[in-house]
């Protein structure tokens, strides 16, 4: 299965004994943003068959951090709920400004699940094609999950430290230029603006075409190129919370290059008063 697959060929794939389509819809809200509520959304009109894979409840709930990878035993209780293991195909899409399907795909992959494919264009290329949609709520039998840990693919802390005192990764930031460079403070309170040292700044609208599909090939590599970005050399993702870093990630991997993504974030490197920071371009 491709990474990134349209709205035709899941259609055709629908009913298959092994495939399960997620809605992977989420806020990734920071302060006085309005709340959606996905969960009745997808209530209201989702993919034939799809689940909804509410990511609030894939997040940590002992962190202090938003949106954080959750444990193991959390991870396995919630992804046996919705009958996925290893050997489930499993297709990702959302109807979420942050392309929240990206994070459930980084969130999957950590935990050993190498079948993850994302829905071009999310729910709306669905509607597009003029597809049927299914109300209500789905349900499927739970599956036991042996979730193992959540290390692949993900930097903490301590790790990034290490990485932007010696350079060893590039460090780029899904964030926009404003909270980038600092000319717009962050909204989260005790956060410092700006980012780290040496980072480049690639928004992550710019992996987009105007009809919210993934920019491919040429294009694709351009908006890296185009950040400063050198796709030979190993990358780090971060952004405010781990979530649009995760977009960035997929965006990588569509040009066969493997990326890591920094879970706290903005977030936790801007709030803590021992991190270097800079402002300005990169």
């Amino acid at each position: 299965m491709d990474p990134l697959v349209s709205a035709e060929w899941l259609a055709g794939q629908l009913g298959s004994p092994d495939l399960r389509v997620l809605d992977a819809s989420y806020d990734a809200l920071l302060p006085g943003e309005p709340p959606r509520d996905h969960a009745a959304e997808y209530r209201a009109g989702h993919v034939p068959g799809a689940l909804y894979m509410d990511l609030s409840g894939f997040s940590d709930t002992a962190s202090d951090l938003p949106s954080t990878m959750p444990g193991a035993t959390q991870f396995a209780d919630r992804a046996a709920r919705l009958g996925i293991d290893r050997a489930t195909r499993i297709v990702l899409y959302d109807d979420a400004p942050h392309h929240t399907a990206a994070r459930a795909w980084v969130m999957l992959r950590a935990f050993g699940y190498d079948g993850v494919a994302l829905l071009d264009g999310g729910l709306a290329a669905w509607k597009r094609a003029g597809l049927p949609l299914e109300q209500g709520d789905g349900a499927v039998p739970p599956r036991p999950v042996d979730a193992g840990a959540s290390t692949t693919g993900l930097r903490d802390l301590a790790a990034m430290r290490t990485i932007q005192r010696d350079a060893s990764a590039q460090i780029i930031d899904a964030r926009s230029a404003a909270r980038f460079t600092g000319a717009e403070p962050d909204p989260r309170a005790g956060v410092a603006p700006g980012h780290m040292p040496g980072a480049r700044n690639l928004p992550y609208k710019g992996l987009f075409d105007a009809d919210g599909r993934w920019k491919r090939d040429e294009a694709l590599a351009d908006a890296f190129l185009e950040a400063g970005v050198d796709l030979d050399r190993p990358m780090v993702m971060t952004c405010g919370s781990g979530i649009t870093a995760s977009v960035l990630a997929f965006g990588a991997h569509l040009l066969g290059r493997d990326a890591a993504v920094y879970d706290g974030s903005w977030t936790e490197w801007g709030a803590d008063p021992s991190t270097p920071k800079a402002t300005g371009a990169a």
